[in-house]
């Protein structure tokens, strides 16, 4: 896969599944809600701060997040690490109409929260092969990007 169309696998994935190792030390993972990216490198998710996985990966950020389409059989694998964010510009970045349902208290909810992984290397895999995905090829290809929700991009 070339590295357009790894982004593109991205871009049009409206989930992904983030793995984490909990307080105990097991695997966990999650599937969340992900279309805000900076390239292939960094992802925004907005979660409640009182969920168990936002604990965990306070505790232990190293994660991975993982895009997927199904239907075509393609797949990227990021390995890296989850910080999550109170600033408010996180929070308004990814706030949309509506989501006073989840977070009552609005965007300065203290229950709404900002989780970004950010990738240092990763591995992909497709129907006519495999490979690994470099945190200089990342950082090459994400330079200049900023954060934009990649669904809305790829549905036009």
């Amino acid at each position: 896969m070339t590295h357009d169309e790894i982004m593109h696998l991205i871009d049009r994935s409206l989930f992904a599944t983030i793995g984490y190792a909990d307080e105990q030390g097991r695997q966990n993972v999650r599937r969340v809600f992900c279309v805000w990216h900076k390239g292939m490198g960094r992802h925004l998710i907005s979660t409640n701060t009182s969920s168990s996985h936002v604990k965990s990966l306070m505790q232990h950020p190293e994660s991975c997040l993982y895009f997927a389409d199904d239907t075509s059989f393609e797949g990227i694998c990021l390995y890296g690490k989850t910080v999550i964010h109170f600033e408010r510009e996180y929070k308004e970045l990814l706030w949309n109409e509506g989501d006073e349902k989840y977070y009552p208290g609005g965007i300065d909810d203290e229950d709404y929260c900002i989780m970004e992984f950010i990738a240092d290397s990763g591995r992909f895999y497709r129907y006519d092969g495999k490979g690994d995905l470099l945190k200089n090829d990342i950082e090459r290809y994400d330079c200049g990007k900023e954060f934009e929700n990649g669904y809305s991009k790829s549905a036009k």
